[in-house]
């Protein structure tokens, strides 16, 4: 059992992935070395959203003091979470518009990370059209990291998305953040895991 006052970072993976990601993992072994190996959530997410926002929402119960970390369809799901939970979120490539961008994965699809089969449902379309958020509340509550090179979803939609938060934009990059070893200490300075960095370590920002 969590302590009642004790922060976590909870991980929502990607459309076809898993607590396999190479995110993730990378993560949790970031938080083994600075001593919260316990405080790393990462569930495995289910093929239907409101499942999936039912896993999170209810299972692990989100608190104003955890932080969510959303890799693609994982960051559409952590925005609707932290306006409703009031918890941070960071947004890595998210997905902005998941109902209109997976509308050609209907049907058999395949895992990742062990080729476990599973069906993309219709409906499940019309479920991620009941998830879109408005406006962002509290844009100091979000972190947004957006690779122009992503392959797959546009930054600039991600840029308009999160007005007024801070944002990290990487001129090359890809959709899975292959650089993301060099990122993590980032998200975890944001989560409030590590002490700020010197303001004038780097002037990506």
């Amino acid at each position: 059992m969590q302590h009642s006052d004790r922060s976590r970072l909870i991980y929502l993976h990607g459309f076809r992935s898993s607590p396999n990601s190479f995110k993730a993992r990378l993560l949790a072994a970031r938080m083994a070395d600075i001593g919260r190996g316990a405080d790393f959530v990462c569930p495995q997410m289910p093929a239907s959203p409101a499942r999936a926002i039912e896993l999170v929402s209810a299972g692990l119960l989100p608190r104003p003091q955890d932080t969510l970390v959303g890799s693609s369809l994982g960051g559409f799901y952590a925005t609707w979470l932290a306006e409703r939970r009031g918890c941070r979120a960071v947004l890595l490539n998210p997905a902005t518009n998941p109902a209109r961008d997976l509308r050609r994965y209907v049907g058999p699809q395949t895992m990742y990370h062990d080729g476990a089969p599973f069906v993309f449902e219709p409906a499940y379309l019309g479920e991620l059209a009941a998830l879109e958020t408005g406006a962002i509340s509290f844009p100091e509550r979000y972190l947004l990291i957006a690779a122009k090179g992503d392959e797959l979803l546009d930054w600039r939609e991600m840029a308009v998305r999160y007005p007024g938060a801070r944002h990290i934009v990487l001129e090359g990059g890809d959709h899975g953040l292959s650089d993301f070893a060099s990122l993590m200490d980032e998200v975890l300075r944001f989560a409030g895991m590590l002490p700020p960095a010197p303001a004038d370590r780097t002037g990506r920002f």
